[in-house]
């Protein structure tokens, strides 16, 4: 791994770390020739399937997009991005372990939204406003209630 400060082709790994989910490897590291430190990630890449969006349209699968979208509902809620990354982690899973070549969009939001849920309640709200285009505000209240019911039932835990 070359040194992104002196441009040194050869660093030193100080320390491992792989994440509850396993799918990351967290690696810091250390330059022999400038003596600073600095953190890469391993991942592995799979072929992940296509996104078939509303539409029709296809395009490439994206996990810099559907962290970001995790993550603006997330924003300004206690939900560290180590959490984020977990979430991305285990719905790419869930896609990969779906076996299919092409997925439709509103599948990847029913994931995201049953991550919210087990992630933050406002941030689930937040999302789910958007997603199921909610502009009337009594099926505001009632999506609220909905997601305050299966909370106090023990339906998922925030």
């Amino acid at each position: 791994m070359r040194c992104p400060f002196c441009q040194n082709p050869a660093t030193s790994v100080t320390d491992s770390r792989s994440p509850e989910t396993g799918s990351v490897i967290r690696r810091r590291r250390q330059c022999p020739r400038c003596k600073k430190r600095f953190t890469t990630f391993e991942r592995v890449i799979f072929n992940m399937p296509w996104v078939v969006k509303k539409g029709g349209g296809r395009m490439e699968y994206d996990r810099a997009k559907l962290y970001a979208s995790i993550a603006l509902a997330l924003r300004k809620r206690p939900v560290s991005p180590d959490r984020i990354d977990e979430a991305v982690d285990r719905i790419e899973q869930a896609l990969m372990l779906s076996g299919e070549r092409e997925i439709r969009s509103n599948r990847i939001g029913e994931l995201v939204l049953e991550a919210l849920k087990h992630l933050d309640t406002i941030a689930y709200i937040r999302f789910a406003s958007v997603y199921f285009n909610i502009n009337d505000p009594e099926a505001f209240i009632d999506m609220i209630h909905q997601a305050v019911r299966e909370r106090n039932e023990g339906t998922y835990e925030p």
